[in-house]
């Protein structure tokens, strides 16, 4: 994974549109993310981000819903082993209004919330590591871009919602699309902490990944290295890992 060489921009060079950049990120990240920096952008590929989650999270709700997955779940622990199935339906009705209000929270805050993070830990990275000098703007409109590659992700999902098998679903909703390795697993026969990896080696988090390091390394004219870049984010999701299989073991 080398460094990619792009030419400065002209400053006559007209600035791509959204369509360009968003196809760029696909075919040409290093030229498109290079041109995010010259002049920064965040408001559309965030709303449009925003728009395909909440509208793969309202078909989930209207089609499938969280009471087929919660009492799945339940039946399943060693939490609920002494609960009659009259007490687990009766907790299950009680907790669904809750996880379908915090779907609805979640639809909007989770894409702006990943893309802030992304964004504060490449800005960090640049300015105080690496001796670049980029903005907030910058690095948030950088970060916005990388994101948009899940665009495709939410896509899959999407269609996994209207025309996937539900009682997958409903058995492993934490691996909805066959994107990642823990789709492929058997949650009634693999150990909790092995399907959260599974679930964590995704395809779409490691190209989010990679056009992280591509973008943050030329907005900071080439200061900071691709491959350092990477490896910084590429640490601390390793070590949001650790820590979700940690918490799969208690669970």
């Amino acid at each position: 994974m080398g460094d990619v060489i792009v030419k400065p921009a002209d400053a006559d060079t007209p600035v791509q549109s959204f369509p360009e950049r968003l196809m760029g990120i696909f075919i040409s990240p290093a030229e498109t993310l290079a041109d995010v920096a010259r002049k920064p952008d965040f408001v559309v590929p965030l709303v449009l981000i925003i728009l395909l989650v909440v509208a793969g999270t309202e078909v989930f709700l209207h089609k499938i819903g969280f009471e087929p997955i919660l009492k799945a779940a339940m039946e399943h622990s060693s939490r609920t082993a002494n609960m009659t199935p009259d007490q687990i339906q009766e907790m299950v009705v009680k907790m669904v209004p809750y996880y379908t209000w915090m779907a609805r929270v979640m639809e909007f805050v989770w894409p702006c919330l990943a893309v802030l993070v992304a964004a504060v830990v490449g800005l960090i990275a640049v300015n105080s590591i690496f001796g670049g000098k980029i903005t907030f703007k910058t690095a948030f409109s950088i970060s916005s871009y990388a994101y948009a590659v899940n665009i495709i992700y939410y896509l899959i999902a999407l269609t996994m919602n209207l025309f996937g098998d539900p009682e997958h679903l409903i058995s492993n909703p934490q691996n909805p699309t066959p994107t990642s390795v823990g789709f492929f697993m058997n949650p009634l026969e693999t150990a909790k902490p092995l399907l959260a990896l599974g679930g964590s080696l995704e395809i779409f988090t490691v190209w989010n990944m990679l056009l992280l390091a591509v973008g943050f390394s030329v907005a900071s004219g080439r200061k900071a290295k691709v491959v350092p870049v990477f490896l910084t984010f590429f640490g601390l999701w390793f070590l949001m890992v650790l820590i979700k299989m940690g918490l799969a073991t208690l669970g």
